[in-house]
């Protein structure tokens, strides 16, 4: 840094301002030491910086599934939001298993990450009541975390997106609605499910809901079961993105009217298009991480708790 200061022909204190982005430094002058550390290829000694500060400039984010697009489109947003404040990301997938979501929320924690974004696989957070009393914050986004740890909590709108889905399938004329939700086990899944059973009221027919993580086989299954009763369904509610071109794949070539959870890729360009009730994990994410610069900056306020609210978009998968 001397010899950028040097270089630059300034105070050793104006190269440490333009390097951390600090403000009063003419736009000329700081162009020139800009210009002196191209040149010397100098860089900043992120470990002296990091023992000074006591921060690492790195957060942790522990979500379900990378490749699933709900989850890339939120981990990109975070990610966004660490670049603007200088920070690097370390993302990790549970995979729907508690176990590995504590392992990885641990491993984050053993490299002092300065706080954490997660994506709950279970319902049991009491290994980061000690992270949390140290100092660490974190974020729980899409699901809340277990009972008794209150935390900033990032949500969307699941019971009243259902309910949104049914209402616009009762309008339509239809009285047998079937839902196809993931694992029970999930809060989401249960969520949807209650919006759901919530607005049929008197026409929830326990016959016309599957509940477990989806597979073509098992999807084929239950629409073969529900088609085979007596009084079947004439339309079909499906819990999330995954679960939705699973039924369009197992259908093959039948066709039920359809409202989806979740936009995915190319509902629009499907004839008929399929209606959904679009979340934004974009949004989601750049909600979680603001909230997470907030903490790491030192607010110290109660915890917020945010639901995020849900749109239906229609298409044309609902005519009969």
């Amino acid at each position: 840094m001397k010899d950028v200061a040097e270089a630059a022909g300034v105070a050793l204190k104006t190269v440490s301002r333009v390097v951390n982005g600090e403000p009063g430094v003419r736009p000329a002058t700081a162009e020139r030491v800009r210009e002196a550390i191209a040149r010397l290829g100098y860089r900043r000694n992120e470990s002296a910086r990091m023992l000074r500060s006591g921060r690492t400039s790195t957060i942790g984010l522990v979500i379900e599934d990378v490749a699933d697009p709900f989850y890339s489109g939120l981990s990109r947003a975070v990610e966004d939001a660490a670049i603007r404040h200088g920070c690097l990301l370390l993302t990790g997938s549970s995979g729907e298993d508690p176990a590995r979501e504590r392992e990885l929320v641990l491993a984050f924690c053993n490299r002092r990450v300065d706080g954490l974004i997660v994506v709950p696989a279970g319902d049991d957070h009491a290994y980061l009541r000690p992270e949390l009393e140290a100092g660490v914050p974190a974020v729980f986004v899409d699901r809340p975390p277990g009972p008794g740890l209150d935390a900033d909590t990032v949500l969307c709108d699941n019971a009243g997106g259902a309910a949104l889905a049914v209402r616009h399938l009762l309008a339509g004329g239809h009285r047998r609605i079937a839902f196809l939700g993931d694992s029970p086990a999930i809060y989401t899944a249960t969520e949807r499910l209650r919006g759901y059973r919530e607005t049929l009221g008197e026409l929830f027919d326990e016959r016309l809901v599957a509940m477990h993580p989806p597979t073509p086989e098992s999807v084929r299954a239950d629409l073969e079961r529900m088609l085979a009763l007596e009084d079947p369904p004439t339309a079909l509610f499906t819990g999330n993105g995954r679960i939705t071109v699973t039924v369009l794949r197992a259908m093959c070539g039948r066709w039920l009217p359809l409202v989806g959870f979740d936009d995915f890729e190319l509902a629009d360009l499907l004839s008929p298009g399929v209606t959904v009730v679009a979340q934004d994990p974009v949004g989601m994410g750049r909600m979680a991480a603001d909230l997470l610069f907030r903490r790491i900056a030192g607010d110290r306020g109660p915890a917020e708790h945010v639901r995020l609210p849900v749109r239906l978009v229609v298409r044309g998968s609902v005519a009969r």
